[in-house]
């Protein structure tokens, strides 16, 4: 990706309440009436291209409750993995997308085979196959998928499992510029080695903190299981890190017990900032390690239970960097204890699409979910202090008609003999607001509120997490919250079958609070307001959007540029 940025020479000058205003009311206008902004001929109903995969089930399959009562046993399990271009479409029979095609290699069936949570000859529910997609679609390898009943004989019904490839095979060079610094690299990744879903990378990647050799191998099902692995060497400009993992997550709703070990030795030099500028650097060397085990009760009424416990070690020494003047050393910490943790969690999915991506199926959970974890640890088992360490995790989302709301939150806190220590809860709220079939009203808002931070902690706000106009890490405090409104539009324009294109409207304002150790006093409410065009990307395993935007700083100095033109690739919208 390529990215430039405007000359000083370009100004606009928005100022004062009635900017707010303008710029919030232009988001409202356009959910409001899209026709009146774009017109019905350029932007044509999106759905109009319908999926490849068939999602319907013959008239004389019963529905799903009937065969739940039934008793019906699921019979043949038949997998269709399709290739990155339907050759049956005259659109896609060229012969570049030919070549593409042999040059891929496709999905094993039985890689596929191993991502079910049924199996033949098991009795049949329906929200086994619902999960299953939803496993299936949060692969990197796999575009979408779709498993439907396809007969009803003999007490047995039968299950069409579809899929469709994307390229997994990503080498590239990339180059960025967004909150007025770059970013570049060269990657070589293969995320679905000879179809079996192995996961391979050699990154060479340049960013705001460090240049990174690294390379990573991931295998999600080893030896056909649900047991995954991980291991990562990355040589950098600051240090080195190695990683290794092994566990049997909770990869399902069903998943009767959990395990897994995972460690880290890592050496970096870290950073603190303010107004977009190193204002601190201090040389980290962290080694950490996990090792846990868990129970979850059976599904009953749609909620299940988990019960989990183990040990934490994570052990964080600092000292001066090289060539720094450092205004201070963050003191080192070694925490090593057991912990416990409960969780409960609801069935409510939702499947939908253009939301958040372009074109391409979403899966959005409703339900609540609830996690809360305690720990204790002590001299006496290898930590360098005592302390109760804390964590809560909780979500939920609402959905009335064009509405849906997503609601987050998660605490975390260190209690040191009745003082609360590094306390940081993190509140997330989107709302989304679906006007036609190819415009969105986006709203999110963000609060996070720290105290006693530890001295290695930083609250920041800026370009880089949501603050477009401006630079990134440009204020800190002890607590910041974050308001956009992004108008989001999705069209049938398909450039050469490879892209899908979006385009958005947006405006950000947000501010800081509270001292910060080697930060300058908060700025007060910052905005900006811009528009841009997205590029969903969906034929390769990235599928993630390139954002091409141009951004305006409304309270700048004259530290910042009048416009900003940003290129970045992002995971959504």
């Amino acid at each position: 990706m390529v990215a430039v940025e405007s000359s000083a020479g370009m100004r606009l000058r928005v100022g004062g309440q009635p900017g707010t205003l303008v710029a919030i009311s232009l988001c409202l206008i356009t959910s409001l009436y899209p026709y009146a902004v774009f017109g019905a001929g350029v932007l044509p109903s999106i759905g109009a291209r319908a999926s490849r995969l068939e999602a319907l089930r013959p008239r004389d399959v019963p529905d799903d409750r009937a065969l739940e009562q039934a008793g019906a046993r699921i019979g043949v399990i038949s997998v269709d993995p399709r290739n990155i271009f339907d050759l049956d479409l005259p659109e896609e029979n060229t012969s570049l997308f030919r070549i593409a095609n042999r040059l891929h290699i496709q999905t094993k069936a039985q890689t596929i085979r191993t991502l079910l949570l049924f199996r033949s000859g098991e009795l049949y529910k329906a929200s086994l196959l619902a999960e299953s997609e939803r496993i299936l679609r949060a692969t990197r390898f796999l575009q979408d998928a779709r498993i439907r009943p396809t007969a009803w004989h003999d007490g047995q019904v039968d299950i069409e499992v579809s899929t469709i490839d994307v390229w997994t095979l990503d080498p590239g060079i990339s180059f960025g510029r967004a909150g007025g610094r770059n970013t570049s690299g060269f990657d070589l990744e293969e995320l679905n080695l000879l179809g079996l879903g192995k996961q391979i990378e050699l990154s060479f990647k340049s960013n705001v903190d460090r240049h990174s050799t690294t390379l990573t191998y991931t295998d999600q099902q080893l030896f056909g299981s649900w047991w995954a692995t991980e291991a990562l060497f990355s040589q950098n400009s600051d240090g080195r890190a190695r990683a290794f993992s092994l566990e049997r997550p909770f990869y399902s709703l069903v998943t009767p017990w959990a395990a897994g070990f995972s460690g880290r030795d890592e050496t970096r030099v870290d950073s603190l900032y303010d107004r977009g500028e190193i204002a601190d650097r201090f040389h980290t060397h962290q080694r950490f390690a996990r090792l846990y085990g868990g129970i979850a009760s059976a599904m009953e009424n749609g909620w299940t239970r988990r019960l989990s416990g183990g040990w934490q070690y994570d052990d964080l020494e600092f000292s001066a960097a090289p060539d720094f003047d450092s205004p201070f050393v963050p003191g080192s910490r070694r925490l090593s204890y057991p912990w416990l943790g409960f969780e409960l969690l609801q069935d409510d999915y939702r499947k939908t699409s253009n939301r958040d991506l372009i074109e391409r199926t979403e899966d959005f959970s409703l339900g609540w979910h609830v996690y809360a974890q305690i720990g204790y640890a002590t001299r006496t088992f290898g930590a360098d202090r005592s302390a109760v360490i804390e964590h809560l995790t909780l979500s939920h989302g609402i959905e009335r008609g064009p509405h849906m709301v997503l609601l987050d939150v998660q605490a975390d806190t260190r209690d040191e003999s009745g003082r609360f220590l590094n306390s940081l809860a993190i509140a997330n709220a989107r709302y989304y607001f679906r006007s036609s079939a190819h415009s969105l009203l986006f709203i999110g808002a963000t609060g996070q509120f720290g105290s006693r931070l530890d001295q290695d902690r930083q609250i920041l706000l800026g370009g880089d997490n949501g603050l477009r106009g401006y630079p990134l890490r440009y204020q800190a405090g002890q607590g910041l919250w974050l308001f956009t409104a992004e108008q989001r539009f999705y069209t049938n324009w398909y450039p050469f079958r490879l892209f899908n294109v979006g385009a958005a409207v947006f405006y950000d304002m947000g501010r800081t609070w509270g001292p910060d150790p080697v930060a300058a006093r908060s700025l007060g409410l910052l905005r900006d307001a811009g528009f841009g065009l997205r590029f969903g990307n969906n034929r390769s395993a990235l599928g993630n959007v390139l954002h091409v935007d141009i951004a305006f700083p409304l309270d700048r100095d004259r530290s910042i540029r009048a416009v900003q033109f940003i290129v970045e690739t992002r995971r959504g919208f």
